[in-house]
């Protein structure tokens, strides 16, 4: 992707990654975390896999996936978490990435990023919505539920 994002550092198992949001509110801590979800499974047979994401909370050692940073920097952190999955999906497989926010705001957020985004998101990424409990081809002017994403 051609978007501007963060620098970012994983572990081995290329299972949890890490980069720092710097803006108006400091430098902040943000992870993203992929798990196979139980008994998830695409048409197609694939694992599905869920993102995890959030901000690092330094004082109760874990991923708080319900703050926000509000550092003005929306799109460079969607970008970084975007290149995230691609870099899980170079080591795992071209998975089915499951991904909702942790409030219907914070899935809209989501939304509107990859609305905002959709040319190049579409050359990397075939993008699902889920809408009334169905899963349909992304198209701007739905409210989704939550969103699937799988590499091209």
């Amino acid at each position: 992707m051609n978007l501007d994002k963060y620098d970012c550092f994983t572990d081995t198992a290329y299972a949890s990654f890490s980069f720092d949001s710097i803006g108006p509110n400091g430098t902040i801590k943000k992870i993203v975390n992929y798990q196979p979800i139980p008994d998830a499974v695409w048409p197609d047979g694939r694992q599905v896999i869920n993102l995890g994401f959030g901000d690092w909370n330094e004082e109760e050692q874990k991923v708080d996936d319900s703050t926000g940073s509000n550092n003005q920097d929306r799109d460079k952190v969607l970008a970084t978490v975007a290149c995230t999955i691609i870099s899980y999906c170079d080591k795992h497989g071209n998975l089915p990435i499951f991904a909702q926010g942790s409030s219907p705001a914070r899935t809209r957020l989501y939304q509107m990023g990859i609305n905002a985004h959709l040319v190049e998101v579409e050359k990397l990424f075939i993008v699902y919505g889920l809408f009334n409990g169905v899963w349909k081809t992304f198209e701007p002017g739905f409210n989704y539920d939550a969103f699937l994403v799988v590499k091209k």
